[in-house]
């Protein structure tokens, strides 16, 4: 790769996380500058005495607020025409927002919690699309349509940021919403773009999507207000107003959550009214919203999930597969939190009244080691959180263990039994878990992501904020670093924890730079193809003798239980079929590490050709799966030349047979004799058909490569005239071939004779199957509710023959009579398909070049 598109690539990765982190940076230090004279003890003075109708208000409006959330997937659903029980929509809608509320990671938690329940609900990929496509439009339409009227209605003071452009800013975003009505009610017929056409929405769904969306802005601003000091809430329009800008500048920033981007907004929306005395009470009622609006329902779908686990324990088929896929992610999220909440408890002041009880039995030192080792466990937990995500089972133990570990320093710190109630809960529901947890590999080896990364940094750098902000009026000097105190450490405390949550991730971050490097990745030599030969011997595809091409790179699981042939093309790495073993374990634990490996590398992983029995292998790890084609598989059980419809091939066979044709099966060891005559053969079918060799997933006229499995060669006399080399599996599963060429000018009708005779050989050696290979692009669907990918694939089929003789192959291999099976491609995040196909093509033609020719 050159210098510029590793720039480029790198900017790719790191330009969003890095914005993100420059941009709440610039929050929490625009909230510095606007609250120099609030302290911790303001902001905690009047949370605690908010009253309790306000609280219980503010909580109803946020169950409210779920509620209409709720719609945007039941509405969503209903759009492309289907029906999902009420109770798992309400259920996986909650979960999922209260997730993406609280995280900030919409795509992230609230998508693949999506995808994965309605995957497994029946809906196609596309399906799922839209539906997510209908939810996100409705969520920016209300927010459009609800900023863009209040702005025309209600004025804003001058000081708060893109005041100046209030009018063009609301005409803006009014029209947007206006625009997409006015198409529902007047473009009746499908917008076309080239062969692609689009459907506008009917009157009454467009206005449905607006007013849900609506609503439910309305209602997150409802429990803002109520929470508000009274001082400042004389006019809902002109609150409404404010909130809905810095809802909209949190959006923008990508920051999770919007955190320090709102509450800067806010602050200096209502600090700019003349409300000046009253950042204090602000910031309270801001932080009394995230508590209500974000974590309360965060602390609910725990408890639902806690207790899900808990019936699971003494019913297991309520686990199901959608469910078992959304726990690993599930439990990363909440981890992440609790690693956050003890960083932000040990950065700030403890309550003055338990540690004056904790005085009168704890000593001294426990306390300040307690305060001390809780920070470090929650970095920790920060950084196990990515190994839950990975399914590590290291990961899960130290988290365990952790959680346990946490809330007990958090009682020992300071009484803080919240703390303390959070992670006993999170430890409680992972601890029936241990089973999602599967993957034995090293936590060192779990790639971090920039995302990953950021969110760790940004959670770092708001504790570091929260100290200078808690202990603002205490003036820092190296004696403070040795200054212990029930009374008066709250500074020097919450400083050393602050370096040692730094040490915690510097010292993992330097273990991760000075790890072994990795193995160059080199073409398999003599040794490994014999440590891959029982592997793909024993295997059910026969396919899996494409290894013996020696073309294609090889990973191996840990005592050779299976493997991995994959190449490498651009930013690819595209792995051929299946990972090839028995062992399901190592099979499971290889997919992961061969992504592990392509993010490590900056690449996009692939699995090219991949069977339905193991799409959950690719799912799990976050891949998207799209049907590429159909594999033809003949049942020889049943096979015969009976019958009407095989007339042509019975009479084919018959009438070359007379003519002195036989087939042969030429055992391994007598194959290297005979490569010279074949080569003729191979060297004249080239030059007759304008080809050149293709390689990845087909083989090619290679000695090395054909000296490793039997040939089927057709005799007539003493000269042969048309050979294939055969893959068979000593469980005898499946057989297959793979280089088929003849003569050209050779008998009519030749290959026929060669397919049949081998499927009767292989009937009688006892082989169940005999796989007759792909056929790319069939069995997809051209229907106007079909996904667009299925669409062009269908179109392609039916119209490329210039370009590959798709129907013509599906043909000659439907008069075998197969059992035809769909084949999946599939593909990791950052990557489009379009790209991964010609990665792909690339890589079989040997080339671009041999893409665009023969």
């Amino acid at each position: 790769m050159t210098k510029p598109a590793l720039y480029a690539t790198l900017l790719r990765r790191a330009g969003g996380p890095l914005l993100s982190l420059l941009l709440l940076c610039l929050a929490l230090w625009a909230l510095h500058a606007m609250a120099t004279e609030v302290t911790y003890r303001q902001i905690g003075a009047y949370v605690h005495g908010l009253p309790n109708t306000d609280i219980a208000l503010a909580i109803l409006l946020t169950g409210a607020g779920f509620a209409v959330m709720t719609l945007y997937d039941w509405f969503g659903l209903a759009s492309i025409g289907r029906r999902l029980p009420a109770k798992r929509v309400g259920f996986i809608s909650f979960i999922s927002y209260a997730f993406s509320n609280a995280l900030g990671m919409s795509l992230l938690v609230s998508g693949s919690i999506r995808y994965r329940f309605y995957v497994q609900a029946g809906l196609s990929t596309g399906e799922v699309a839209r539906v997510v496509l209908y939810t996100t439009l409705s969520f920016w339409l209300g927010l459009a349509a609800l900023t863009g009227v209040t702005l025309l209605i209600v004025p804003i003071p001058a000081d708060v940021p893109l005041s100046g452009l209030r009018i063009p800013l609301a005409i803006l975003l009014t029209l947007v919403p206006l625009a997409w009505f006015a198409a529902a009610a007047l473009v009746r017929r499908p917008i076309r773009v080239g062969r692609w056409a689009f459907s506008t929405p009917t009157p009454q769904v467009a206005a449905r999507q607006i007013l849900i969306g609506a609503l439910d802005w309305g209602l997150a601003s409802g429990v803002l207000y109520v929470l508000m000091p009274q001082e400042i809430v004389g006019g809902f329009g002109h609150f409404l107003a404010i909130f809905v800008l810095a809802q909209m500048a949190g959006l923008i920033s990508h920051v999770p959550g919007g955190l320090g981007v709102f509450e800067a907004v806010m602050l200096a929306g209502f600090g700019a009214t003349g409300n000046h005395g009253l950042e204090a009470p602000i910031l309270g009622s801001l932080t009394a919203f995230r508590l209500v609006y974000y974590l309360l329902p965060l602390g609910v779908a725990t408890l639902m999930v806690i207790w899900r686990e808990i019936r699971a324990l003494r019913h297991t088929a309520l686990i199901t597969p959608w469910f078992s896929g959304l726990l690993p992610p599930f439990f990363a999220g909440l981890t992440l939190i609790s690693g956050a909440v003890l960083l932000f408890s040990g950065a700030t002041l403890a309550i003055p009244g338990r540690m004056e009880i904790l005085r009168g039995f704890v000593p001294l030192p426990l306390v300040e080691v307690s305060h001390f080792l809780s920070s470090v466990v929650g970095m920790l937990l920060l950084i196990l959180a990515r190994g839950l995500q990975r399914r590590l089972d290291a990961a899960y133990v130290l988290t365990l263990v952790l959680l346990i570990v946490g809330a007990v320093l958090s009682l020992l710190k300071g009484i803080d039994y919240e703390e303390a109630t959070l992670l006993s809960l999170l430890a409680l529901a992972l601890a029936p878990a241990h089973r999602h947890f599967y993957r034995r590999a090293s936590l060192f080896r779990a790639s971090f992501s920039m995302g990953w990364m950021a969110a760790i940094a940004a959670v770092l750098g708001c504790a570091t904020w929260l100290v200078f902000f808690s202990f603002k009026h205490v003036e820092y000097s190296n004696n403070l670093w040795w200054e212990f105190s029930f009374h008066h450490g709250g500074a020097p405390r919450a400083l050393r924890a602050l370096v040692g949550a730094t040490a915690v991730v510097m010292l993992f971050a330097l273990a991760n730079l000075i790890r072994p490097v990795r193995t160059r990745r080199a073409l398999p030599g003599d040794a490994d193809l014999a440590r891959a030969m029982p592997l793909l011997k024993h295997f059910s595809s026969a396919q899996a003798h494409l290894a013996l091409v020696g073309d294609k790179m090889l990973m191996f699981a840990p005592d050779d239980r299976a493997f991995i042939m994959y190449d490498i093309e651009g930013r690819s790495w595209v792995a051929m079929g299946d990972p090839v073993g028995e062992n399901e374990d190592a099979r499971r634990e290889l997919v992961w590490r061969f992504r592990e490996e392509c993010e490590r590398a900056g690449g996009w992983p692939l699995f090219y050709q991949v069977r339905p029995e193991d799409l959950d292998l690719y799912l799990e790890v976050g891949m998207s799966l799209l049907k590429i084609g159909e594999e033809a598989r003949v049942r020889l059980e049943t096979f015969n030349l009976d019958g009407k419809s095989k007339k042509t091939l019975r009479g084919t066979v018959n009438k070359l047979a007379r003519d002195g044709l036989r087939m042969e099966i030429v055992p391994v060891e007598d194959v290297p004799a005979l490569l010279p005559r074949l080569k003729l053969i191979s060297d004249a079918w080239l030059r007759d058909k304008k080809v050149r060799e293709k390689r990845f997933s087909l083989g090619l006229f290679d000695e090395r490569y054909l000296s490793r499995t039997p040939m089927a060669v057709v005799w007539q006399g003493d000269e042969p005239v048309a050979f294939a080399n055969v893959f068979v599996t000593v469980t005898k599963e499946e057989a297959s071939v793979d280089l088929m060429r003849h003569l050209p000018d050779g008998p009519s009708g030749i290959m026929d004779f060669l397919f049949i005779e081998m499927m009767v050989w292989a009937k009688a050696e006892g082989y169940r199957w005999f796989n007759l290979g792909m056929a790319p692009l069939s069995g997809l669907q051209n229907r106007r509710t079909a996904p667009l990918w299925s669409r062009f694939g269908a179109m392609v089929f039916g119209r490329g023959e210039r370009f590959y003789n798709f129907r013509g192959l599906h043909r000659y291999k439907d008069k075998f009579d197969p059992e035809w099976e769909p084949r999946y491609i599939a593909v990791g995040g950052g990557i489009g398909l379009p790209l991964a196909l010609a990665n792909v093509a690339s890589l079989i033609s040997g080339g671009l070049g041999g893409v665009v020719r023969r």
